[in-house]
């Protein structure tokens, strides 16, 4: 690619592999509200969380996610019926978005707090991900995500990798990845932008907003996504599916 690329990553399954963490701060989270759920998160839950984890968009909701299923909801229920299952847990215990997130991230800051090892290994850098990271200038890089962003920048820290926060747009902004973009768009008028990402829902987002038809997108197969994602992808023209090797000559 041309210098004047600017490159859009979204960060958990284009560049992190963190669905095991985000599964157990889920499990440990729920067990604080719900008395009758064990300390140790099942493995045979944290299988069925990467089922469901394609239709997640913000960590919190890994505590919703986790509760259904120790509840007996299953993953092919929580993956056609999300959004609906979501509220219905929400609204008959009467929680808190907000305080979901604070709760998240709060056991996430213990969690690196007390064992920063145990917490990296579960975040896991996808294969050549790092190099990749290495070789773009991290002035014409940026991160999209809906994490917040001290989480990223702890993740980049431990793996050696120096990027600047202020290029890290996180759940802390509040902003969509749509507005990002549009942002992105006036900041950057004379560059091409690639947007990688691996949810299907945001990219079409991007697509249906008229003001993003610049923005040349590109679906991370190799992240959280079902096949049906990766069969109706196929079929758009304006975006492009590639694979981990085709990142790296991205």
């Amino acid at each position: 690619m041309a210098s004047s690329t600017i490159y859009a990553l979204d960060f958990d399954g284009v560049i992190c592999d963190s669905a095991i963490e985000t599964a157990m701060t889920g499990w440990k989270v729920a067990t604080q509200i719900w008395s009758n759920m064990p300390d140790e998160t099942p493995q045979s839950i944290i299988s069925l969380f990467r089922k469901v984890r394609p239709v997640m968009e913000t960590g919190y909701e890994a505590i919703l996610i986790m509760r259904a299923l120790f509840e007996g909801v299953s993953a092919e229920n929580l993956l056609n019926n999300f959004n609906s299952q979501l509220t219905h847990l929400i609204h008959r215990d009467q929680l808190d978005t907000d305080k979901l997130k604070r709760r998240f991230g709060d056991f996430r800051d213990q969690w690196i707090k007390h064992d920063l090892d145990d917490w990296m290994a579960m975040n896991p850098l996808f294969e050549g991900i790092a190099d990749k990271l290495q070789q773009v200038d991290p002035q014409k890089t940026y991160i999209i995500t809906t994490k917040q962003e001290r989480f990223v920048s702890q993740i980049f820290a431990s793996n050696k990798i120096e990027f600047p926060a202020e290029r890290i747009y996180g759940l802390d902004r509040k902003l969509s990845k749509q507005q990002i973009l549009k942002d992105l768009l006036i900041t950057h008028a004379e560059n091409d932008i690639l947007f990688v990402e691996d949810r299907l829902p945001t990219l079409i987002n991007v697509i249906n907003d008229g003001q993003l038809d610049a923005i040349k997108l590109f679906f991370a197969d190799w992240g959280y996504n079902t096949q049906d994602d990766k069969q109706a992808v196929s079929k758009l023209e304006t975006v492009r599916s590639i694979n981990l090797k085709e990142m790296m000559a991205l």
